[in-house]
């Protein structure tokens, strides 16, 4: 038997690809993270991390034990709530994005309502901005938001996963040199429009919105029928479409980190209890797009 304690550590580094941002995650100091790994990889007699000075990688068991550490501690989480949860009630105020609706969370939502039938969970679907102002305001307990890699230092959260932002488009894709790179953005204000447009002046590329729209079905649908290209995360990008090279001359997006945001008014174990489930089940969870 795997040590849970063990396994959470393992699972916020391979999310993160960071021992640093692992440690802030978890509450922990640096060195103890390491030890944690070391540990781990001792009882499993095998590497689960190729490390450097410089970048952090999943080794091919690490990869498998990520699958498998999710697994235990989201069947730990499932054991703790059938036991204890029944005793937590009254309202809790959670929001996400609608490309975040896509993903395995509703299922952890109907999960988490079966384990805590007397939380009244209300759901909110809003732009990730908007979210965020709600958290601020007090309106909401819990949001699971994206965050940019220029993302003001409050805008801090629990990660559950760090992704790659990508130039996604149809298969036949071309983009001359003297034409302005078509657009499929969100309505405004929105981190994937403020990525693209940004990233394409710093490279000295024109842009011309094509396509603007308000949820991530659009920007499917509008990419899908060759109006322009979009700014999607790679983990999770639809099969009929495909990442763009850069030899279109497009340049190299930054990462986006999946967050968990909690108000301090929010009802401290109902929340807790939520991120838990969020966090236990982490690894699946992409987003199609990054409005």
């Amino acid at each position: 038997m795997y040590d849970p304690e063990l396994l959470r550590t393992f699972v916020a580094v391979a999310q993160s690809l960071s021992f640093t941002r692992a440690a802030e995650s978890l509450g922990l100091r640096q060195p103890t993270v390491s030890q944690h790994v070391r540990r781990l990889e001792d009882a499993v007699g095998r590497p689960l991390f190729v490390r450097d000075t410089r970048s952090v990688a999943l080794t091919s068991d690490g990869e498998a034990m990520a699958g498998f550490a999710r697994e235990i501690l989201a069947a730990q989480e499932r054991a703790v709530g059938y036991f204890t949860g029944s005793h937590l009630q009254g309202r809790l105020r959670f929001g996400v994005t609608d490309d975040l609706a896509l993903t395995p969370l509703p299922r952890i939502l109907r999960d988490f309502r079966q384990l805590y039938p007397r939380i009244d969970l209300e759901l909110t679907v809003l732009q990730n901005d908007a979210l965020v102002r709600r958290i601020e305001s007090g309106h909401l307990d819990v949001a699971f938001v994206k965050r940019g890699a220029d993302a003001p230092k409050g805008l801090r959260g629990q990660l559950v996963r760090r992704d790659q932002l990508i130039w996604c488009g149809l298969g036949a894709t071309r983009i001359e040199d003297d034409q302005p790179v078509p657009l499929v953005v969100y309505q405004a204000p929105s981190l994937s429009r403020a990525v693209s447009v940004q990233a394409l002046e710093k490279v000295g590329r024109r842009s011309r919105i094509t396509c603007t729209v308000r949820g991530v079905n659009g920007v499917l649908a509008a990419v899908r029928a060759g109006l322009g290209i979009a700014v999607l995360a790679r983990t999770l990008m639809p099969a009929d479409l495909v990442e763009l090279p850069a030899s279109l001359g497009l340049p190299k997006l930054p990462h986006l980190d999946l967050v968990l945001l909690t108000n301090r008014s929010a009802p401290p174990e109902a929340a807790k209890a939520l991120t838990s489930a969020i966090l236990a089940s982490g690894a699946p969870l992409t987003t199609v797009g990054a409005g």
